[in-house]
């Protein structure tokens, strides 16, 4: 309901603009602490006017004609200095029950828009770690946002398989054997890491990795299949830990595909056409217009680079959707400047856009798989899975074991999940599992429970015999608390549109907090089935809807709403 409202808003003021003969642009519209709605207009017409604010917003003001209450959401508007205010009507209020109940948290149409999001994309040379996870929790997340708000959406793997690394990956493999009682990931890890001791200690063994390289780009059968089985060995793990985050990609797109339908080629020789170029020896580079730094866009032996191998790909996307979006972490920033220059210059239309996350770590300290310094994807949910069993375990002893661990893993995941998108991607965070457990830190077990006492309340409701009625009395839903509650309710559709526009997660996570806060302010304040018949129906809605939201939020998230903890 929030967004008709703000619409009805957008109409009213324009109407008053022109009514007073203000020129404008944007209405400056945003919520505010002291109103439902405010408007900034008067700060931006102060210059050009010659006016102060106030006597600006004083005189829209005036010019603002508020339909009839039966046919607006709208109830008063009033100029508060600078700023005019606008506030929602009772009408609104029931409106926003009678909307959420009938089963519609998000009033949005459906865009013919397709974007296609690519995330996580770690090498396929050992298990995910912590950096991975902020990757790939914010790319699902951001999926999730985008779908909900009525878009077509793909998630795509990239999957590196022909880079250095992996191919030091399959050297070790082919040297040291794959423990086949590990995880597939965990075991060509292992592989790796001793690979790289080895070339550490011996240089001489670089030929042989460089060798088998180049024997993949050019097709060797025998090559392709050692590099097949390492490849799908480590990506077998690595799909089972975005299992358990909830995360599970539509497409896996390998680059070696781009080399063997020529389309590196193709790209190399078209840059070569275009591009300014400087040359090492045999290496070509290309200078991108703004850009310091050359993108190398052929090795010295004729080889293909992952930067050549990635235009391919994003030239490949641009023809399969209307938008494509990139996680990348903060090491890939000058990557991602020189990726879209090259890209206009090779004329594709569309260009990709970037969401840079900064770097994510632990107490202990940052992490490094080549190495083998670091705390793998899985250990950390295994132990933000027990640390979260203790605590149900101490709080619930009414439980059977089975239902201990299936809540243990609701609240460890969902705890990690959220801490990784609650702060904004450009910051760099430490995560700490037991802050991100602590339900007086207000994270997700925070509105989890808050969802899951919402559940118990219902339950012991038609344990007596009471349900939620089809039809209220809603306007008895009056107090502050339930009346802040409800605006809350209705904004989600709001900020979904935000977040959606400005590719931006945290708001949605600070929402879901702000609504669980705003529901135990309710639950404290109002008696719900204590209260007289017509006022304790009233209030079974403003539960319900308040558990489909909270319910909602939670999925957007990524995060599964429990019934009881």
């Amino acid at each position: 309901m929030f967004l008709q409202f703000k619409r009805e808003v957008e109409h009213v003021l324009k109407a008053a603009l022109d009514k007073a003969s203000y020129e404008h642009r944007a209405l400056e519209l945003e919520t505010s602490e002291h109103a439902d709605i405010t408007s900034r207009i008067a700060f931006s017409l102060a210059a050009r006017y010659r006016k102060p604010p106030a006597v600006i917003a004083d005189d829209i003001v005036r010019n603002i004609s508020i339909p009839p209450a039966n046919r607006t959401l709208i109830s008063e508007v009033a100029a508060m200095g600078p700023y005019i205010n606008f506030y929602v009507s009772d009408s609104f209020l029931n409106a926003t029950l009678e909307r959420i109940k009938a089963g519609n948290t998000v009033d949005v149409d459906k865009r013919d828009t397709k974007i296609i999001i690519e995330h996580t994309s770690a090498n396929p040379d050992g298990p995910l770690h912590i950096g991975h996870l902020r990757n790939a929790i914010i790319g699902d997340t951001l999926a999730r946002v985008l779908k909900r708000s009525g878009y077509r959406v793909e998630t795509q793997y990239y999957v590196n398989d022909m880079g250095r690394q992996v191919a030091v990956a399959v050297w070790g493999v082919s040297r040291f054997g794959l423990n086949t009682d590990k995880k597939g990931d965990h075991a060509v890890a292992d592989a790796y890491i001793a690979a790289n001791r080895m070339l550490e200690s011996d240089a001489t063994y670089q030929s042989e990795v460089e060798a088998l390289m180049k024997r993949y780009e050019t097709g060797d059968e025998a090559v392709m299949k050692r590099y097949e089985e390492a490849v799908q060995r480590c990506l077998a793990g690595i799909k089972a830990s975005l299992h358990r985050l909830n995360i599970k990609h539509d497409l896996f797109v390998f680059e070696s595909r781009f080399v063997r339908t020529g389309d590196v080629a193709r790209i190399i020789e078209e840059l070569k056409r275009k591009g300014e170029l400087k040359y090492e020896g045999s290496a070509i580079m290309l200078q991108l217009e703004g850009i310091d730094k050359e993108l190398v866009i052929q090795r010295r032996d004729g080889t293909s680079l992952y930067t050549t191998r990635d235009l391919a790909y994003h030239r490949w996307k641009s023809a399969r959707c209307d938008r494509m979006i990139d996680v990348f972490g903060k090491d890939h920033e000058l990557v991602s400047q020189q990726l879209r220059k090259a890209l206009i210059l090779l004329g594709v239309k569309v260009l990709p856009e970037f969401v840079i996350f900064e770097f994510v770590s632990l107490p202990s300290g940052s992490l490094s798989t080549r190495a083998g310094r670091y705390i793998s994807a899985d250990e950390l949910m295994d132990k933000i899975e027990e640390r979260a069993y203790e605590e149900v375990d101490k709080r619930r002893s009414d439980l059977s074991e089975d239902k201990k661990r299936e809540i243990a893993r609701i609240v460890g995941i969902g705890a990690l999940r959220y801490d990784m998108v609650k702060v904004s991607p450009e910051k760099h965070m430490i995560f700490d599992l037991e802050e991100a457990l602590d339900i007086e830190k207000k994270g997700a077990p925070f509105v989890q429970y808050a969802h899951a006492r919402a559940c118990s309340i219902l339950r012991v409701a038609r344990d007596e015999g009471i349900t939620v009625p089809e039809s209220a009395d809603l306007s008895l839903l009056r107090a502050d608390s339930e009346v802040a509650l409800i605006k809350k309710l209705s904004t989600f559709e709001y900020v979904l549109e935000n977040a959606a526009r400005e590719l931006k997660l945290h708001p949605v996570a600070r929402y879901a907090r702000e609504l669980a806060e705003l529901f135990n302010i309710f639950y404290k304040n109002c008696p719900v089935l204590n209260a007289d018949e017509e006022l304790r129906a009233a209030r079974l809605v403003l539960v319900e809807c308040t558990m489909r939201v909270l319910h909602d939020v939670l999925s957007v998230l990524g995060i599964e709403a429990p019934e009881e903890m």
